[in-house]
């Protein structure tokens, strides 16, 4: 079959639109090429969608599985709540939960795979639906573990602690959902949180800062997105209402709720992931760099770790080496539960 990465509306693909928990979302769903080997849920993170997956989902198609890839809460075609509740990790892998039994039943499994929050959807999902979830791959973005302690990004930022974090601050105020409103102005930001350029190398996004606004104006194109698909990204975002921004920006509006909701994980205590595992660091990542994972492995039972030369956009930018490492991991790994 066709690997080549999704276009806008592929016809590969088909669209679906759910109500899961009271809230409408949206996801698009890929058939495997030939016998079914199992179902796989990939989920995106921020500045995304579930486009975002659209050089891996035809590739995992063709290699037997059936591609389920939701827009999560707040994003494009899918609902965005008010309530800043229905986007802790407590809520949107409930949600994930029963989207991905829709198609595997109560006893089926899947193969999980995230990206930035995406990332930690899928590691609370290993935590919470083990049962669910027979492997995991996370690229970017390390396994947290509940805390029994809260500490506000703020102090932690003052302390020199997780400096690289200080955008989130900036994401989770009201600057950002009130100065890019519009499709034009959600274009430029789409561009340049996906690497645009100014013609002196000026930047549009620093981890050190967040949204630098006034050089929004003066990038170049992005060299990750083709014209169609920042078009693509700018006309999904646009979708949401006016400021178009809140639904996704929510998600950094959440980390007291989500350390209240994640208290009965922390209150189990010292235990391991037991679900096989896979992170895949990228080397260039500025918010996540590889050294946030340093000691991950002493998490888990069966940790395998990789790193590919890549910025934060690593699916796209190595999709190919991307790709391959997940699939040799995958068919080196027994399956955990034959219910497939």
């Amino acid at each position: 079959m066709d690997t080549s990465k999704l276009k806008p509306n592929d016809p590969r693909v088909t669209s679906h639109h759910e109500t899961i928990r009271g809230k409408k979302y949206h996801y698009i769903v890929g058939e495997p090429q030939g016998a079914k080997v199992g179902t796989m849920l990939l989920v995106h993170g921020f500045p995304d969608m579930g486009f975002g997956w659209r050089a891996q989902v035809p590739y995992f198609m063709s290699r037997g599985y059936q591609v389920i890839v939701p827009d999560n809460i707040g994003y494009a075609r899918t609902e965005a709540p008010e309530d800043l509740s229905h986007y802790t990790f407590k809520s949107t892998t409930a949600d994930l939960a029963e989207l991905a039994r829709k198609y595997v039943g109560q006893d089926g499994q899947i193969v999980l795979g995230g990206h930035d929050w995406g990332g930690l959807v899928a590691w609370r999902m290993v935590d919470r639906y083990p049962e669910l979830v027979q492997r995991a791959f996370v690229v970017c973005t390390p396994y947290m573990k509940a805390g029994a302690q809260y500490t506000p990004l703020e102090d932690l930022i003052k302390a020199g602690i997780l400096t690289n974090f200080k955008y989130q601050l900036q994401f989770g105020g009201p600057d950002v959902e009130a100065k890019i409103q519009g499709r034009d102005s959600l274009r430029k930001l789409l561009n340049a949180m996906y690497g645009g350029q100014g013609p002196d190398g000026e930047v549009g996004m620093r981890v050190s800062q967040g949204v630098v606004f006034e050089n929004l104006d003066r990038l170049g194109p992005s060299p990750l997105l083709s014209a169609e698909e920042l078009d693509f990204y700018a006309d999904e975002y646009a979708r949401q209402a006016a400021p178009e921004m809140r639904g996704p920006l929510n998600w950094y509006r959440t980390r007291r709720l989500n350390f209240e909701a994640d208290q009965e994980l922390a209150a189990r205590g010292p235990s391991k992931v037991a679900v096989p595992s896979l992170f895949i660091a990228a080397s260039r990542d500025a918010a996540l760099p590889p050294a946030l994972a340093q000691s991950m492995g002493d998490q888990f039972e069966d940790l395998t770790k990789a790193e590919v030369d890549a910025s934060h956009w690593a699916l796209v930018e190595k999709a190919d080496e991307v790709n391959s490492i997940v699939s040799e991991w995958l068919d080196k790994k027994t399956p955990s539960k034959a219910s497939l």
